[in-house]
């Protein structure tokens, strides 16, 4: 899977291709990234259980990689998977809005 993401960082190839969710669905992603991202990362995403979520503090790490942690979750830690909840659109739409730092409270 690292193999993948690499190759979709280098290429400069995203997500967005997929479409952005529509403003019903944005609606119900900000509740879910406030409180039930928030439960671990923190209500105001500035880290608990899991870390800030700030954009500052998700620099430096690729758009795919973020996407692709939220869709599997991070094994050997609390991090669950959201991809039965959620689609890539979504996850990569979660991402635009956290690197934008427009997610937080």
């Amino acid at each position: 899977m690292l193999r993948w993401i690499i190759l979709l960082v280098l290429s400069g190839w995203t997500l967005s291709a997929l479409g952005q969710p529509d403003a019903a669905r944005q609606r119900e992603l900000l509740h879910l990234l406030q409180q039930d991202c928030g439960s671990c990362h923190g209500l105001t995403l500035r880290g608990g259980l899991g870390p800030a979520l700030l954009p500052d503090s998700l620099a430096g790490k690729p758009a795919p990689f973020l996407v692709q942690t939220i869709l599997n979750g991070r094994p050997g830690t609390a991090m669950p998977p959201w991809r039965p909840l959620i689609s890539e659109a979504d996850a990569d739409w979660l991402v635009q809005t956290l690197l934008d730092g427009e997610g937080a409270q």
